[in-house]
Order: C-alpha cells, then sequence, then structure tokens
C-alpha cells in the first residue's frame, strides 16, 4: 500500500510517499512544494492544490495523512496555514482518497516511541526507518515522512479498530 504524509503549510509544504511492504516502510519520493513570498495568498493557495494533485497524480497513493495544526501564538500564520491545508484536504477528497490526521503528540509518538520527542529526535529515526543516507530537507519534508510512516503503521490497526467498533 502506498502512503502520502504531509506536512502542511504557506511557505513550505512537506510530502512523502511510501510504501508498506509487508512490515517495512520504503521510501518512494519526497520533497516539498513552495511557494514565494510577497505572492498573493490565493496564487500561492492555488500553486499549493495544484501541485498536490499533481503530485497525487503521479504516484498514486491509497492514502493521505496530514498533520494536525497546533499553534499557541501566531493568528497569522494559523489562518494562512489552515488555508493551505484545506486545500490540501480538498485535493485529496477529489481523488476519494482516505485522509488520516494526527497531532504531532501522536506522530512522535509513534516515531520515536515519547510524544514528546525533540525534532532532531524524530528526523534521525525517520532516516533510520526509511535507511536513508541523510535526514530529509528542509524540516518539512523529514516531518512529512513522519506523518506518512505512522499512517503506514497505524492505517490498518485504525480500519480493524473502526470495524469492530461499529458492530
Amino acid at each position: 500500500m502506498r502512503f502520502l504524509g504531509i506536512d502542511p503549510g504557506i511557505a513550505i509544504v512537506g510530502f512523502g510517499f511510501v510504501d508498506k511492504v509487508g512490515s517495512k516502510v520504503v521510501p518512494v519520493q519526497y520533497g516539498c512544494i513552495q511557494t514565494e513570498a510577497h505572492t498573493p495568498e490565493e496564487d500561492r493557495l492555488f500553486h499549493v492544490y495544484e501541485g498536490m494533485l499533481q503530485l497525487i497524480d503521479k504516484y498514486k497513493p491509497d492514502a493521505v495523512a496530514l498533520e494536525k495544526l497546533f499553534f499557541n501564538r501566531n493568528v497569522t500564520t494559523a489562518m494562512s496555514v489552515s488555508q493551505a491545508r484545506g486545500v490540501l484536504v480538498l485535493a485529496a477528497k477529489q481523488r476519494n482518497l482516505p485522509i488520516g490526521e494526527y497531532t504531532p503528540m501522536q506522530v512522535k509518538q509513534a516515531i520515536v516511541g515519547y510524544g514528546k520527542a525533540e525534532k532532531k529526535q524524530v528526523q534521525e529515526m525517520v532516516r533510520m526507518f526509511l535507511k536513508l543516507q541523510a535526514v530529509p530537507k528542509p524540516d518539512d519534508v523529514a516531518d512529512a515522512l513522519a506523518v506518512a510512516i505512522c499512517h503506514a503503521h497505524s492505517y490498518g490497526l485504525n480500519s480493524k479498530l473502526n470495524e469492530v467498533l461499529r458492530k
């Protein structure tokens, strides 16, 4: 199964495609969609949306996961990132992909085993999990891969749990 992890943003959207093969998670492609500062926000959002549709169409994931937003200070940034997140969800929904969401704490718990792990610890575990020579840059890419790994490991479990709960 192929999973797409996304770290939403307005300036940089990290993405990571991974395949789950048995118990292994294998990297397929990763990188970022970047938008230019001082560009009208609607143009930036359109660029993010179009870029994500192109990636989905090219790499054909079976499921998508996004990091839930957590902001404690800058409301302006929160609004821009929320709008970017909205167009990313729309792109996935238009391609009829199931969407998962994880808090930063859930991702850290899944990757490092500790929900309050440092960013560097998560990045290093992503590198090790995927057998990469270096930590993916920028940080948004490593974060997106962490979300993809988290979703790959919990996707089947969540589906089975939901089936049990419906009965």
